[in-house]
This record gives structure tokens, sequence and C-alpha cells, in this order.
């Protein structure tokens, strides 16, 4: 049974049940404490909170959803049960059915007939768990379902009971595992072998509430929950392995072509070395779950999720040369997984050239890494053996893994060809180093979950009436009122107040527009409006001061909103639009929105591209959308079915999870059709001039687009046409001639820079046989140590102390010099071949300095360099170095 069918007969089995089938959620989701969802329940979990009330028919729903865990990247490969990315299969109660029909449900999925829509798995090979004191768990499984007793086993709170890992709702588990037979392990169920029996499905019984604990299990129950839920995971690839009759996950329908794939291009086979079949997993494990984030639009960079992305991407690309392939291979195995993936997912179809574009231009970049990481690695290699070492330090394994991206394993490889070792303590330790500065990053970055339980009542009751489309101002209702995290019933001059209107004009943030500015009034009462956020998309919660009077619960308020803010909004807003559309013209459907910020007067516009665009682009993209406003087009709202916005051609944004119904914003009939929840202007004349400042880089794959609207846009002309008007005066040139004039003049600059450069060389290098004249001996070495006069920079330095020991040649000669330029303390030491023979190290030299000087720095032992800040310590440091060779 293929993977598409075993996720059709899942969801088919509880639709048939009255559950609601629920689409996955985007990998992305606004939560500060995950990068990516993990785990089935992820986007229910507002729910299980309590936050706000299960929008579902029947309380019960069903959903596919993928997932992404990224904690051991490392360990993939290495057991074969494993993925980044998974598909969990779920299904959910809240306060309907319990215990009973959550294992009834199961069983009958797993083990009726594939005539009458189950999985057909024989009864005989199911085993379960229960938590070790659930009683009813166990006596349902035996009583009613007929499971044997012996077949039931009880386990502790590590493996059966499950919380979030913060106070909240919690309780037992039950799970499901298929007997693979005895050529997988020993007799004896799930506790004696759990590879033998593998764990299908985990039903979770949520009804307890537990409180704060530093691990698992050590937490106290603080009682019941109101309402008693069910959480269930299937893992899909797992049962897919066992329908399909395959030893693993690896090589189920969606992975092993893509270890075919891989076979083919590197010449390797799998199955016959355990080191390689690791290597073949990692590259089809990691390239579905890079494929999958790239389809849900994150873009390789050097930090977040990006991070994650660019590691599973380098991971591929190294595991595959590993294996023996020779140039590009992301491109195969990239097409190969969307074609196993696309009857799940069939949005990949328009996505396979994006996602080939981003995979693709990492893999160049990265084997240009690799290019310069062989390089660096050289100069290493040599430098330990014409030391007479045979082992890399640990801390130019680091400096390999962390300034140039290379995989310490490719740094093992390459030490054993050229036969030295590496220092893995050392290197292990800088790691670890390195991860706990990042886990402490991480955790002064990360925030709990909002209390959002606080606004349930209003967001279950009294959703917001969004009046804002129709009209700037409009009579409410106080219906609550916030101070300090606490609902009161009055405030009073002075307080910052959370208000909730039964209805609002004002405009929450949402979408890339920023929140109308605004105020409430009532009689001689005045609150200054300067933020609208949403609590669970339905509540608009205005954060106001109190600037006059007093306002009460209940009272009625005028709510207004700026006029003038509004306006520059919706002008920045409907621009973007426009600028969206032009983009896709210019560039193509590849490229894709990531993210916008309007702003009255001002516009930002992320999207997914690979490449700068040129100046001819940008001003094409410039005259289209300019060309759209003029056109006066008329922008028109539709509110429609998701399902029927899809079919009119509008775009969707990534991470974003719409309703049932939406808006659609059409400007210019097929210009640009776009779900939109934001404000528009009426027409696109409204929006005035745009001008666009420019585009850059946000990230490996994403580029961004500034532009200003309206009347900003025209402020920015003027100050421009402003400036050219004054330097062509100040040239003495017609505006026209700008761009030859200037030119002209960086030309003669350079000349001149060039001249005077060549100049201070040759006057430096006039002085070098005055050094080489006072050279000291000292046990046997000719040494120049010298304070040159400030001013003179680290490449000049390198510039005559190698004038100066080439000079000293024929001798056993050591040359120190330092200065000091702009607030920083240069120095060098360099070695003549002979000096090094005797044992100098210009490397231990320039560490031995730098003490002094308060600087690091390192080289070669013929020649090494380094920097420092502490001026006033250069003396005591050539004195240093001077006893130093006296007692060498």
């Amino acid at each position: 049974m293929q993977t598409h069918e075993i996720r059709e007969r899942f969801t088919q089995h509880y639709v048939n049940a009255g559950h609601e089938a629920v689409p996955s959620a985007s990998l992305i989701l606004d939560d500060p404490n995950l990068l990516f969802v993990n785990a089935g329940m992820v986007p229910f979990k507002p729910y299980f909170l309590g936050q706000q009330t299960p929008p579902f028919a029947n309380g019960t729903a069903t959903s596919i959803q993928k997932c992404v865990r990224t904690l051991d990247i490392e360990e993939v490969g290495i057991t074969t049960r494993h993925n980044t990315f998974f598909q969990m299969a779920g299904n959910f109660s809240f306060g309907q059915y319990f215990k009973e029909g959550a294992i009834k449900h199961a069983w009958s999925l797993l083990t009726n007939s594939v005539e009458d829509g189950g999985y057909g798995l024989d009864p005989e090979r199911l085993w379960v768990t229960v938590f070790e004191t659930d009683d009813e768990a166990a006596e349902i499984w035996h009583n009613q379902v007929g499971v044997p007793t012996e077949r039931i086993q009880r386990m502790g709170m590590e493996d059966n009971y499950w919380s979030m890992g913060i106070p909240g709702p919690c309780g037992p588990c039950s799970e499901i595992y298929y007997d693979r037979g005895p050529e997988y392990g020993v007799e004896g169920g799930p506790v004696a072998d759990d590879n033998r029996y593998m764990e299908i499905w985990n039903l979770v019984f949520m009804q307890f509430e537990r409180g704060a604990g530093d691990k698992k299990g050590n937490f106290p129950i603080l009682g019941e929950l109101p309402q008693k839920n069910i959480d269930t995971g299937m893992g899909v690839e797992r049962v897919a392995c066992i329908l399909q009759n395959v030893d693993n996950v690896y090589e189920t329908d969606l992975l092993r072509p893509v270890i075919d794939a891989a076979e083919e291009l590197t010449g390797a086979a799998y199955g016959s070395k355990q080191e390689d079949d690791v290597r073949f997993r990692v590259v089809a494990d990691h390239s579905r779950t890079g494929m999958m984030l790239i389809l849900d639009g994150v873009t390789p960079s050097n930090e977040g999720r990006g991070y994650i992305l660019r590691r599973l991407l380098r991971r591929i690309i190294r595991s595959a040369r590993l294996l023996g392939a020779k140039g590009g291979t992301l491109e195969r195995f990239m097409n190969t997984i969307m074609d196993t993936m696309s009857p799940s997912y069939p949005e990949i179809a328009e996505n396979r050239e994006r996602i080939l574009r981003v995979a693709v231009n990492e893999e160049k970049a990265f084997l240009k890494t690799l290019e310069s990481g062989t390089h660096r690695f050289d100069e290493a290699a040599a430098a330990v053996k014409s030391a007479g070492a045979t082992t890399l330090s640990g801390d130019e394994a680091f400096a390999l893994h962390d300034t140039y991206g290379f995989p310490i394993d490719l740094t093992l490889e390459m030490a054993s060809e050229a036969g030295l070792s590496v220092d893995m303590d050392a290197f292990n330790a800088a790691m670890a180093e390195q991860r706990a500065r990042a886990k402490a990053d991480n955790k002064a970055k990360k925030h709990g979950h909002a209390d959002e339980s606080l606004y349930r009542e209003w967001v279950d009751n009294n959703a917001t009436v969004f009046t804002g489309y129709e009209e700037l101002v409009s009579d409410a209702k106080v219906i609550g009122l916030v101070r300090d995290g606490q609902k009161v019933n009055e405030v009073e001059v002075g307080d910052t107040v959370e208000v909730i209107l039964d209805q609002s004009p004002l405009y929450a943030e949402s979408g890339g527009q920023t929140a109308d500015r605004g105020r409430l009034i009532a009689g001689d009462t005045l609150l200054q409006i300067d933020d609208v956020q949403k609590i669970g998309k339905k509540l608009w919660v205005h954060k106001a001061t109190v600037t006059a009077g007093g306002l009460d619960l209940g009272t009625t308020v005028t709510a207004e909103v700026d006029p003038n803010w509004r306006h520059g909004a919706t002008q920045a807003h409907t621009a973007t639009h426009l600028i969206h559309a032009a983009l896709r013209q210019v560039l193509g459907p590849t490229a894709v929105q990531a993210g916008s910020l309007n702003r009255p007067g001002y516009l930002r516009f992320d999207f997914n591209f690979t490449e700068q665009l040129s100046q001819a682009q940008l001003e094409e993209i410039a005259l289209i959308t300019n060309q759209a406003i003029d056109a006066n087009f008329a922008v028109n709202t539709i509110e429609t079915s998701l399902d029927k916005a899809k079919q009119m051609g509008a775009m969707a944004l990534f991470g974003e999870n719409y309703g049932s119904q939406v808006r659609v914003v059409e400007i210019g009939g097929p210009f640009s059709i776009e779900l939109c929840g934001g404000t528009h202007v009426a027409n696109s004349a409204e929006i005035g001039p745009v001008s666009v400042l420019g585009e850059s880089s946000v990230g490996s794959g994403a580029r961004r687009i500034e532009a200003y609207s309206g009347l900003d846009a025209f402020k920015y002309y003027s100050k421009e046409a402003a400036l050219i008007e004054g330097v062509s005066r100040e040239l003495k040139v017609q505006p026209e001639q700008l761009p030859e004039r200037i030119a002209t003049l960086t030309e003669k600059l350079k000349a001149a820079e060039k001249e005077i450069e060549n100049l201070h060389k040759a006057q430096l290098l006039s002085r070098s046989g005055e050094y080489v004249a006072q050279a000291k001996d000292v046990n046997g070495f000719k040494v120049v140590a010298v304070r040159l006069p400030a001013g003179v920079a680290a490449g000049d330095l390198r510039t005559l102390a190698s004038d100066v020991r080439g000079k000293l040649a024929q001798e056993d000669a050591v040359v120190v010099f330092a200065s000091e330029d702009n607030g920083k303390v240069p120095f060098i030491a360099a070695a003549t071949k002979s000096a090094v023979a005797r044992g100098v190290k210009a490397g231990e030299i320039v560490k031995s300095f730098g003490q002094y000087v308060d600087g690091r720095g390192g080289g070669k032992p013929d020649m090494a360099q380094g920097s420092g800040s502490k001026a006033e310590g250069v003396e005591a440091g050539i004195n240093a170095v001077l006893d130093e060779l006296a007692a060498l």
C-alpha cells in the first residue's frame, strides 16, 4: 500500500466517524517556542491549553500534519526508524469521546480489512502499552477490544505519560506496537525489545493538569481538567514500512527512490558498508526535509530556520561527496523527492522551479566554500608537517568548521589522507563551548507561551466586529479593560490599558500592515491608541494611554482612526500588491512573497529569489508599478471560499492558515489577485508615486525591495533632485553628464591614491637597510626588533618585514616589527629558513608578544602576524621576545 493511500485511508476513516478533516498547517507557525511544527497536536495547542474554543462542529478533528524535528541531526541514518521530517496522522477529541473511543477508533483502522477501508494488519501481531496505573485503559484493551493480557504491558512516566514540558494539560498514554518478527529481535513485547516491536501509534488521554517541574515526571498533578481530551499520533512512515514489507522507513516508496538516485550518482552501493548506508539515509532524509522546508518558504541563512535548512542541505552535499559523487547532486535529489511527495502535496508542482533554484544555488555556494576550506586545510596541514608534528589542532579544525563551514568528518578524511590525526578532544571542547553560547543566547531570546487564556471569554463570546473597511469612526461599547495583565472595571488618567470593544474601525496589525493609530472619546475622556493586536484572530486588543478623564467598563465610546495614518498605510499596502505583481512579471513565478511590512509612506517586500537584481530589473519593476498606478485600476475586494479564491488564481502567503472564507483583493483584473485582509485604496491612482529605493539580500535565497509611496515618495524624489542639482553645480556639468564626470574623477583619485601608496612603500622600504644595520646579536641570531612610527598599517609591516628578512637571508635572523595604527597595534614576526631550522617559530613569537599588547595572532613558522590594542606594552613585548631568543 503506497503512502499516499495510507494517508487517504486514515483521513476517510475518521471523517466517516464524524471528525472534521483539518489540512496540515505550515511547518512554520507563529510560536516563539518552536522553530518548526514538531508534533501533530501543535496547531491545536490553543484548544488544549484552554485559550480558545475548538471551532469544529462535532468537537472532533483529524489531520495529517507535516512535522520536523532537528534536535539530533547527527543521529539521522544511524537508526532506521527516525526522520527529521515525518507525517503525523492524528485524531482529536475536545471533550467528546475519551479512552474507549480513541482505542476503538485506532484498533478498527489498523485491523479492518483493506476492502473495508482499514490497513488489514494481523491483530495477533499488535501489542499495546499503558501507563503503569491506568487500569481503565488496560480494561478497555482487554475486555472491549480483545487484546490478550499478555500483550498488554505497563510502563512508567518516562514512556507512557505525556505533557508539553510546561504547566498545563497532561495525561497517561497508550501506545500500539507491531511485532516485526523474531528476525528483528527477542520475544517479550515492547518492554523487551523496541526494535522488534515497532511503535506505530500513541494515544494520549489528556485528563489532568500538571504543575511546574524541572524534568519529565518530576512535577505535581494539580487535578483533573474541566474536560477530557484526546490527542493521538500515528506515524505514517512507520505504518508504510510495515504495509510495504520493507526493513526500515528509508526503504519505503517515499525515500528509497532517492537512495537509488544516490547510488547512480555516486557509484556506491546501498547495503554494502554500514558507514555508507548512514550516508545514503542522510541524503534521503535530508533531501525530503530540505524540500519541504523550502516549499513552506524557508531559505538558507546563518540563523534560525534558515540555518537548519542550510545545515541539512550541506550534510546532503557532504554525504554524497563521501559516497563518491563528483559535482552537483541536489537537483537530482530534489526532483526525485518532489516526484515521490507530489501525490500527497500537489502544491509542490507550482513551486518546483523555486525549490530547485534555492537548493541548487545553495549547493553552488557550498562547493565554493569547500574549495576555500580545502585551501585553508592544505595550509594548516603543511604547517603541521613543517613543524614536525602529526596532529592538526582542535582550534584549527574548529576554525575550518566555524569560519569555512567545513564539516568535521571531511576534515578527518582529508587529515587521514595527509597522514595526520585531529585533536578531537580540543575540537569537541570548542564545539561544546559554542553550543553553550548558542543555548544561552536562545534561552535569552525565547519567550514562554503568552497567557491568552485571560482573553478566552471574549474570544469565544465577543469576537470583535471590524468596521474599518467601511468607516473610520464607529460608536462602540467597552466590553473589557486589562491593566498590568489583570481584568479591571475602570481606568484613570496616566494608565496604560488594553481596551476591548464590541466593534472597532481600527485595523489590527496583520499581514505585514502595521496597526492603525487613533483615539477613543467619551465626553471629557480621551485615550490615545498606539497599537492594536489580534488575539486568536478574532479579538481586537487596543493598546492605549488614558490622557484625559477616566473610563469604566460598559461605557459607550467613539472610536476614531487617524485618517492621515490610515491613508498612508493603505497607499503603502496597495503599492505592495502592485510591486509583487510587477516583480513576478519581471522575474517570473518563482519570485514568491516571503514577508512584508507596510506603514504610512513606506513599504518593504521580501521575496524568495536567489540572484541579485540588476539596475535594469529594478527600473522595470518601478516602471510597471507606476504604470499600474497611472492606469487608475479599480481595487475590488471579494469575500469567497478558499477553494474559489484559489480557482481565481489568488496567491496565498507561506505560513498563513486561512479559514474556509477568505478575502480576495483584486487590482486591475488579472494584474494582481491576492488573499489579503488588509485595508486598501479604492483605486490605484490614490497611491501617488512609488519610488523604489533598491534591493538587498536578507539571507541566502531571499531578497528585499524597499520603497516609498505617496507624499513620502514625492519628498524623496524632491530631495534626490536637489542633491543632483547641487552636485551638478559643484562639478560644473549638466545632470545627464554626471556619471561620466564622476567616473573620470574616480579614476583620477584611484591613480593618485596608488601613486601615494607607492611613494609610501618606497619611503618605508628605503629604511630597511637602516634596520638591518641596527640588528642585534642575540644567542647567535641576528635580531631586528623595532617599534615603528605610528601610522604603519599591518600590510606595510608585512612588506617591510619580508624585505628586511630577505636582506638577512643568509643569516640565522629574526625580524619583529610593531606599530600603532588607528587605535590598534599591528605586529609581525619573520624568520629566515636557517633560524626556523634552529627552532624559531614565528607563530610562537607573536603569541608571546601579543600577551603584552592585549592581542593575539598566528601564522606559519617563518612568518606570523597579529593585532592588539595596548600600545604601551610594545617595548615590554619586544624585550620578552629578545629574552626568549636568548634562552632558546
